[in-house]
């Protein structure tokens, strides 16, 4: 994610119950780790934790590698590591195959047929034409933001409309056709699946916020139809085959007035230009003081057919308006879906959709899209609240009910959507320490990373029982299960693990890790094995100080949820997030994204000297530090893991 977005998204000012205020210190301890059984942890949320026997779990075969500071990509013994997909790489799009320059010079209508910068969440998709096969698919990609210092030769030193619509087109998503060969992956060109997706590409809004007066501009007086989507982080797939992409921190893209409103400035909309992108100085719709329903139309959950290079994107408003992170869908008994998302933002909150309808079966690929073409428009948004006995409940975000009432400033289920963030206030949520992705594991458990907050305690908010730590540098997973089904309105949680270093002197930034220490949980994955897949975000502004002094570059480990081991499997290049992880359906191929290696404390490169802090991928004397996906395998030819 864009961290200098993080520092600065904190504007949750509400006064939620006193019921938050209260912190059982028992909750403190991990409760990580196989319970007895989910009939005996829903009946006793307090229960000691099983203690892992060792570092033997039978689910971790690998040897854990030492914390890194090389410029470099480092895993096992035994593993390779392959790099394809780096940003300004050609997509593969028909009679399009622009070579990327690393004096920074590509036109914007080569980096709109190219690969784009900061890659995020990732996908596996099975090949539209062959679906058993697992050398070759459809890989789905993010690209969070853009790096001005790296994208233009002269970074920002001149600025120009030329300049913006680069930016844009490095934005967005990227589709692209995978094949292996004697062992190699690499991108089919031309394909017919290849697509860019950007932050100008047309999109369609659907859901109870589409066509609603809060949606509607000049542009689109009908509120249906968005140019672009953008800082599109984390990610998910849905059971008929599509992509979903979230936008997160997407309000520092418009330049805010001078005075903003109560409901800007809850969304974090401040005066200027907060992150300096300037695009509203030649794209007006980013200038919220001359377009104020611009910001409404970002935000949102976005559902991509892969397997349809003609469909449109479509904005799902129903999930809710949000700086989302992660969309996982899981299927209730009867077949109906349920998302989980998480709000990367400090003191935001985490939700769960549930839909209307079952799920329809519709074959594979475009078929099954468009049997539920539909069916993330319907249903039920909540919120989560995590009440100090280790039990929780879903608060419905429904117009009419209790505070979500017009008097309140909720004129209809629109107005609620799109002010998701006020609604829960108003309901009561849980103020989390920056809920990012979330995922559930074989028992049913659904995790979610909190990555970190330093704002938490005292002269702002104080510590409770879901968010134990003040000055939280280091972050935790927090999971729950939910009683019954996953519609279920209320859950049972613990904490799976307080992420930290055993050795700081400080108490709270010690942790309980099991294994490995680590700091900043982000990324968050589950195997079909079983095997739980940490990512960490250390910002670069904090890395190799304070509480974060002894943990190298970021990193990924691997958890067994029922021991609660942790071992550490990757370790990045200087200044890189780890981020999204993806397997091909055999289990023999990852895939994972590392984004913006080279990143400055400032997280802006400067264009004179690119290589300051790396030269990764390419190492080149004339390179500069490019994102880009790597695929591990292992040297003998066996599952991920093992």
């Amino acid at each position: 994610m864009a961290k200098n977005f993080d520092a600065m998204e904190d504007s949750n000012r509400s006064a939620n119950p006193s019921i938050h205020e209260v912190s059982d210190p028992a909750r403190r301890r991990v409760l990580g780790g196989g319970l007895a059984g989910a009939v005996t942890a829903l009946l006793a949320p307090l229960a000691a934790p099983v203690q892992a026997q060792g570092r033997g779990s039978a689910l971790l075969g690998f040897q854990s590698i030492p914390v890194s500071s090389a410029d470099t990509v480092a895993v096992p013994p035994g593993y390779r590591v392959q790099v394809i997909a780096a940003w300004g790489e050609a997509v593969g799009l028909s009679g399009e195959n622009p070579a990327f320059r690393f004096d920074g010079g590509n036109t914007a209508a080569e980096q709109e047929a190219q690969m784009g910068m900061h890659h995020d969440g990732i996908h596996f998709h099975r090949h539209p034409l062959t679906p058993d096969d697992p050398s070759t698919g459809l890989l789905v990609m993010n690209h969070e933001y853009a790096d001005d210092g790296l994208l233009h030769p002269d970074g920002m030193a001149t600025w120009n409309a030329a300049k913006v619509r680069k930016a844009q087109a490095a934005h967005g998503v990227s589709v692209i056709e995978v094949e292996r060969k004697d062992g190699r992956w690499d991108i089919v060109r031309p394909s017919p699946w290849a697509r860019r997706i950007t932050a100008s590409t047309p999109i369609a809004v659907s859901g109870p916020a589409a066509g609603h007066r809060l949606m509607q501009t000049a542009a689109d007086p009908t509120g249906r139809r968005v140019l672009g989507t953008l800082n599109n982080c984390g990610s998910g797939i849905t059971p008929w085959g599509t992509y979903l992409t979230c936008e997160e921190n997407f309000i520092f893209y418009f330049r805010g007035p001078q005075q903003p409103s109560a409901h800007e400035a809850r969304w974090g909309l401040r005066p200027g230009d907060p992150v300096g992108y300037r695009w509203h100085e030649h794209d007006e719709r980013f200038d919220a003081t001359r377009h104020p329903n611009e910001p409404h139309r970002f935000g949102w959950v976005v559902e991509i057919d892969p397997s349809d290079a003609s469909s449109m994107p479509v904005k799902r408003t129903a999930l809710g308006r949000a700086a989302h992170e992660g969309a996982t869908v899981a299927v209730t008994r009867d077949g109906r879906a349920v998302v989980y998302s998480g709000e990367d933002a400090r003191f935001e909150y985490i939700y769960k959709f549930v839909s209307r309808d079952r799920i329809k079966p519709g074959g594979a690929g475009v078929s099954a899209a468009r049997a539920n073409r539909e069916l993330l428009d319907h249903g039920t948004l909540y919120v989560a609240r995590f009440d100090a006995d280790g039990t929780g409940r879903w608060l419905p975000l429904r117009h009419g009910e209790g505070f979500l009432i017009p008097q309140m400033g909720f004129a209809d289920q629109g107005e609620v959507l799109i002010k998701a963030r006020q609604a829960s206030d108003a309901l009561g949520g849980t103020k989390m320490d920056r809920p990012e992705w979330i995922d559930i594991d074989k028992d049913g458990w659904v995790y979610c990373t909190l990555t970190n907050n330093s704002n938490r305690g005292p002269g702002a908010y104080d510590t409770d029982a879901a968010n134990p730590r003040g000055n939280n540098t280091m972050g935790h997973i927090i999971r729950w299960k939910e009683r019954g089904d996953f519609d279920g309105e209320r859950f049972q949680w613990n904490h799976f693990v307080l992420a930290g270093d055993p050795r700081q002197a400080r108490e709270e930034a010690r942790g309980n890790v099991r294994g490995d220490a680590f700091a900043c949980p982000d990324g968050l994955w589950t195997d079909a094995r079983g095997v739980l897949w940490i990512q960490t975000d250390m910002s670069t502004s904090a890395m190799g100080r304070g509480d974060l002094a002894n943990l190298g570059h970021n990193a990924m480990l691997a958890a067994d949820p029922r021991t609660g081991e942790v071992r550490r499997f990757l370790t990045g290049p200087a200044g890189c997030e780890v981020t999204g992880a993806t397997m091909s359906p055999d289990g023999r191929s990852m895939f994972v994204n590392i984004q913006h290696p080279g990143e400055s404390p400032s997280e802006r490169s400067d264009p004179v000297n690119p290589r300051r802090i790396s030269n990764w991928p390419d190492q080149r004397p004339d390179g500069r530090p490019r994102s880009a996906t790597v695929v591990i395998t292992k040297a003998d030819g066996g599952l991920i893991g093992t």
